[in-house]
């Protein structure tokens, strides 16, 4: 797959496209809160985890955040993977 062809699929062609895709994100996110408070048993009302969501939306765009913290978003959270040390890697063959 070439690159324009993903770069296409995650840019909307006109700016009323984008942001006819965005609310559309937005709602769905929305009205899924109910499912993932019970998905995840979460001890949160509906209410707590929408104001949870304005305060992140709010302090990423005032720049109160770093581009570390709004990289974490996409983060593993077990954490980076330790590397082999060179003992690990000779019993391997590697």
């Amino acid at each position: 797959m070439s690159s324009k062809a993903i770069i296409e699929g995650v840019v909307s062609p006109t700016r009323a496209a984008a942001r006819h895709r965005v609310i559309g994100l937005y709602r769905a996110w929305y009205r899924s809160i109910p499912q993932i408070i019970q998905m995840f048993r979460l001890e949160k009302t509906q209410t707590e985890c929408q104001d949870k969501g304005k305060m992140e939306l709010e302090e990423t765009l005032k720049l109160w955040k770093q581009k570390t913290h709004v990289m974490r978003f996409w983060e593993d959270p077990a954490g980076p993977k330790p590397q082999p040390t060179f003992y690990e890697k000779f019993i391997r063959g590697r």
